[in-house]
């Protein structure tokens, strides 16, 4: 029988607000965070967990009409899916369907940090949706940039709220310097 999986790689958790599963998952329980990186073709914001040889990933749905919003409305927070490396997805993919097992995808799709992935049904698992990945050799250069475009956003976000800062503080010392005492503070 042949063997088309090298590891687990991870458990994907699907959470209504990041910082409040890192609370247990980094903070209490102890494992790292090593970085997190906003997926827009999935709309979601996914942390990676690091634990040995797999991760724990929590799964943030940046989209009310997303795929993982409509799971976590329907289902809550919990497991959305577990992952497995394979040698080879298109091999592992016909074999699948040579078994007569439903995919959700026809062919793999570029996954976050550019691995190619595809899901297999819940129904052909008896009740969990199941990813499988192949590592390409895009994946540094995709993580990589995604990191810089986070980043970028964090940056931003952190200019625009120093901006603002600067423009309430302005406007108080000038209403302080011309005696204006009447305007709520």
């Amino acid at each position: 029988m042949p063997n088309f999986v090298k590891k687990i790689d991870h458990i994907a958790l699907v959470v209504d607000d990041i910082d409040e599963a890192l609370a247990f998952w980094r903070d209490a329980l102890g494992l790292p965070l090593s970085h997190m990186e906003d997926v827009p073709s999935e709309h979601s914001l996914v942390a990676f967990l690091p634990a040995k040889e797999s991760e724990v990933e929590l799964v943030e749905p940046t989209d009310e009409d997303s795929g993982v919003a409509r799971f976590l409305r329907k289902r809550g927070p919990g497991m959305h899916h577990i992952c497995f490396e394979v040698y080879d997805i298109e091999e592992t993919m016909a074999h699948l369907r040579s078994q007569g097992i439903q995919l959700i995808n026809e062919e793999p799709e570029i996954g976050t940090g550019g691995k190619k992935i595809a899901f297999i049904h819940p129904k052909s698992t008896k009740g969990v949706l199941v990813e499988l990945y192949e590592l390409t050799g895009e994946e540094p250069n995709i993580r990589l940039a995604r990191a810089r475009e986070l980043a970028e956003q964090v940056r931003t976000s952190s200019q625009n709220a120093a901006a603002s800062v600067r423009a309430a503080v302005s406007d108080y010392v000038r209403r302080l310097r011309n005696g204006d005492k009447n305007e709520e503070d």
